[in-house]
């Protein structure tokens, strides 16, 4: 049930055809996890709050440095050196008092990543390096969660929706984070942000429709990212979208899958 004050507060998300009251309380139950309290995590996190999303979670064993605070939004100025989850767990609870936070200050390893996604109904994956996202998808499958991944280039991005632990319309498994991308790139051929830089607004951007996603998957309206790549162009404004299929031979869910276990990750 939602309270007079959350009624108030949710009023424009309820009287919308799709989302009503069933949606907003799907919402209010739903546990969301978010890999990565940076440049992505930042804006997912400040939208899936203000939507009322009543768990949040965030991994993430960084500080906060003042090179973050030209896209990393939840975080100020007063914030340097603080723990960044310590930081988004502050301007939650600011910006809604009814959404539990859980602070998961550690970064996630093989160890930990079932232990972590497994009680959470989603995960959305801000990472900014390939070992964290292959890590990431190998447990959202292994744990049987949907997962909505992001990823930044200097004025480029993209974004798509895992659900490769469920079968589609025609009774075969949807692609994986691994039908998409089979391998990652060499070491030192992908630049990181530090070295080619990142546009802020365009983390936003991409971080807000991470957010939108999540929502649109927990209450259920819409075309979802499943088997679909949202690419951006900023500096064209361009947006496209690219179907992909599940590959027979990828090592998750294909003909004669070998991943059966993180053991494969540091």
């Amino acid at each position: 049930m939602l309270s007079s004050e959350e009624l108030e507060r949710y009023a424009r998300h309820i009287v919308l055809r799709e989302v009503g009251g069933p949606g907003q309380a799907a919402l209010k139950e739903a546990c969301v996890l978010v890999i990565g309290a940076g440049g992505l995590g930042a804006p997912a996190l400040m939208y899936l709050a203000a939507a009322g999303v009543g768990t949040l979670g965030v991994v993430d064993d960084d500080v906060v440095s003042l090179s973050n605070l030209q896209r990393q939004i939840i975080h100020d100025t007063y914030d340097i050196g603080k723990a960044k989850v310590d930081s988004a767990a502050e301007r939650i609870a600011g910006l809604n008092p009814h959404v539990s936070f859980a602070a998961h200050a550690t970064r996630l390893n093989a160890g930990n990543a079932l232990e972590l996604i497994g009680s959470y109904d989603l995960v959305l994956d801000g990472s900014d390096n390939f070992d964290t996202r292959y890590l990431v998808s190998d447990a959202c499958y292994l744990a049987g969660k949907p997962l909505i991944t992001a990823a930044l280039g200097m004025f480029d991005g993209s974004l798509t929706t895992i659900r490769a632990h469920e079968r589609n319309a025609q009774g075969e498994f949807n692609p994986t984070y691994r039908c998409l991308f089979p391998e990652p790139p060499p070491p030192g051929t992908v630049p990181t942000c530090a070295e080619a830089g990142v546009m802020g607004a365009l983390a936003g951007i991409l971080g807000s429709m991470m957010a939108l996603e999540a929502i649109r998957e927990i209450v259920g309206f819409g075309e979802g990212l499943v088997g679909r790549l949202l690419m951006v162009d900023a500096r064209s404004m361009r947006f496209e979208t690219l179907r992909y299929a599940r590959d027979p031979l990828n090592p998750l869910n294909g003909d004669a899958p070998v991943v059966t276990d993180l053991s494969a990750h540091r």
